[in-house]
């Protein structure tokens, strides 16, 4: 059983403008699959779905066989890391939240939950920061952190999105070896665009602008010549990709 099956969906925020049009994509236990496309292409509205924070207006939406909001508790979720703002609460805090699932923001966390937390920041290396709070972190340990979140309510699928945007180029090739180890044990589903970096990591890519445009072990030239507008050089596991040219039509403005 596909642990995603998006069909023919079509969703976003204005009905006559949809973010995302008759998408199909599906993704098996264990894959690992990154997520580009456009500023504006619909990469987050897709997760938006799949975690059943938005209704699609068309097509169906099936996460372990379920529909979305059934299936939350089994989904590690890592947002992008917002800007940093003073607000007093520890990293273990943070962690434990993940602990919550579907029971509701106010029970008490158990001694297990409190075990299962300290267990993921130390498998995450951050646990030295469990009592610093969150606005005293770096980019990077701050990503640590929220991936210490998710990890905690035990998912079988992780999704991610943009999760380096923020962080050096030495802390993303850590954070992309740390994906790998954790797929081996759930799917992970990555929106990047940083298809060099992580494409000697991931088992698929899937383009996407407004439409799906393609899915597969490799993308092709054509292919995200159609989703970003402009020429690249063929995208391959391992092979950093560059943009080859500008179309003829942008040098004339």
């Amino acid at each position: 059983m596909a642990l995603i099956e998006l069909e023919n969906i079509t969703a976003g925020y204005n009905r006559d403008h949809p973010a995302i049009e008759n998408v199909d994509l599906s993704v098996e236990k264990n894959d690992f699959v990154a997520i580009i496309g456009p500023n504006g292409g619909g990469k987050t509205t897709l997760l938006k779905v799949v975690l059943g924070l938005l209704v699609p207006y068309a097509g169906t939406v099936r996460v372990f066989g379920e529909e979305p909001a059934h299936s939350r508790k089994n989904i590690g979720y890592v947002p992008q890391v917002i800007p940093s703002r003073t607000f007093p609460v520890s990293v273990l805090d943070v962690v434990l939240m993940g602990r919550l699932g579907s029971s509701g923001l106010f029970r008490r966390y158990s001694d297990e939950d409190r075990s299962i937390a300290i267990e993921n920041l130390e498998k995450l290396g951050v646990f030295h920061l469990a009592k610093k709070r969150m606005d005293q972190l770096s980019g990077g340990q701050k990503q640590r952190v929220l991936i210490a979140r998710a990890l905690a309510g035990e998912p079988e699928l992780l999704l991610l999105d943009e999760p380096v945007a923020s962080v050096d180029t030495e802390t993303q090739h850590s954070f992309y070896n740390l994906l790998s180890r954790l797929n081996n044990r759930m799917a992970v589903v990555l929106v990047t665009h940083d298809v060099g970096a992580v494409s000697s990591h991931v088992k698929s890519i899937a383009c996407i602008n407004r439409n799906l445009v393609s899915h597969g072990e490799t993308i092709s030239e054509e292919d995200v010549v159609r989703a970003y507008g402009c020429p690249f050089e063929l995208i391959t596991h391992g092979v950093p990709h560059r943009v080859i040219g500008a179309r003829e039509d942008s040098k004339h403005g």
